[in-house]
């Protein structure tokens, strides 16, 4: 049997080790209390349903340029951890649906939506909504939980793991840090640019690319030179990932991006496109194009139309020209990153065609 070539299709190996992981994770369980069946199936088909496979690849692509090998002992390990961070992403999502109230998630109903509508259909008792929200909010914390069993169980020697648990460890309270401060920026009102940009990087950035990032480098036993350089040029292009996806937000053919497009504007979301509409419409002097903009905000049932006229504000005011200089910017700035890693090929022009990538996709 020929050894996998793990490089040539790295997403594929990634749903393998997912699906093989999530098949035995709930086996014992289930036994015991069969109830809980539908919320395991729910997260299975939720994390193996879609998704970039960005985290992964970041890891290992990382791993790869710190000189890991392929062909070696550690790859089918490392392999296992770095898919481990699409629990972590599952429980993200699923808790980030919930928190936003966002109905569809990759064009399919979220958890919480789901589980209502499964109460409601079976006409149990209480409230199908607050069934729903609790239903999310477990099924979110399983996919955390299993992320640790995962990451933990990887074959790998305990001193390579031990080597990986600082960037573990930092990725999983970053992200719940960044969740926090997203939520309370809403509850505050706080639109300044600043603020999004905290925001972008403790939320997205972190745990995006710059810790999976880390994480390979990590395990693969970097100097801190590389894991210093890894570290700056993921926080330049996690920001940068987190702008372009602002973007789509607003602009994107739901068709492509699985949410209807406005609902950043609708869940209140304090992007750095909305901090920058609203500085440079007062900075411009259009009181009508700030009104525009700052009433879309948080308004949960923004018509279409309405969205037609956000986005105009925004290209009149010159936000949305702003935004695009600022992924620009900051995709050149974790280039240059990346050139002084001096990583082995063929890891250095995969993560600058990746670097590419996403940060720009088209509306």
């Amino acid at each position: 049997m020929s050894e996998p070539d793990y490089d040539a299709d790295l997403p594929a190996h990634v749903e393998r080790v997912l699906a093989e992981f999530l098949r035995t994770a709930g086996e014992d369980i289930q036994r015991t209390e069969p109830v809980v069946g539908p919320g395991i199936e729910a997260l299975t088909g939720f994390v193996l349903g879609g998704g970039k496979r960005l985290r992964p690849t970041f890891a290992w692509w990382a791993w790869r340029g710190a000189g890991g090998d392929p062909g070696g002992g550690h790859a089918e390990g490392v392999l296992r951890v770095a898919a481990s961070l699409e629990l972590l992403q599952a429980c993200a999502l699923i808790h980030d649906d919930l928190m936003d109230s966002s109905d569809s998630r990759r064009g399919a109903p979220t958890v919480h939506i789901a589980f209502a509508k499964r109460h409601a259909d079976a006409g149990w008792l209480g409230s199908p909504a607050t069934f729903g929200l609790a239903a999310a909010v477990l099924i979110g914390d399983l996919a955390l939980a299993w992320s640790e069993d995962m990451f933990a169980g990887a074959p790998l020697p305990a001193e390579v793991l031990s080597a990986a648990r600082p960037a573990w460890r930092a990725m999983r309270t970053e992200v719940l840090a960044g969740q926090y401060l997203d939520v309370h920026t809403q509850a505050t009102g706080d639109s300044s640019a600043e603020a999004a940009l905290r925001i972008d990087r403790l939320k997205t950035a972190a745990y995006t690319v710059r810790r999976p990032l880390h994480l390979g480098a990590a395990l693969a036993g970097a100097d801190r030179r590389l894991v210093d350089a890894l570290l700056a040029a993921g926080s330049d292009l996690g920001v940068a990932f987190q702008l372009r996806d602002d973007l789509l937000g607003v602009f994107g053919d739901p068709s492509v991006t699985g949410k209807p497009a406005g609902d950043d504007l609708r869940e209140g979301k304090r992007t750095l496109l909305v901090a920058l509409g609203l500085r440079q419409a007062e900075e411009r002097g259009d009181p009508h194009a700030r009104e525009v903009i700052a009433a879309a905000i948080g308004d949960a049932g923004l018509s279409e139309s309405a969205v037609d006229e956000v986005r105009q504000a925004l290209v009149e005011v010159g936000a949305v020209r702003a935004v695009e200089r600022r992924i620009d910017e900051l995709t050149g700035s974790a280039l240059a990153a990346l050139d002084t890693a001096e990583l082995a090929e063929p890891a250095a022009g995969r993560l600058a065609e990746l670097a590419t990538k996403a940060t720009q996709r088209t509306y």
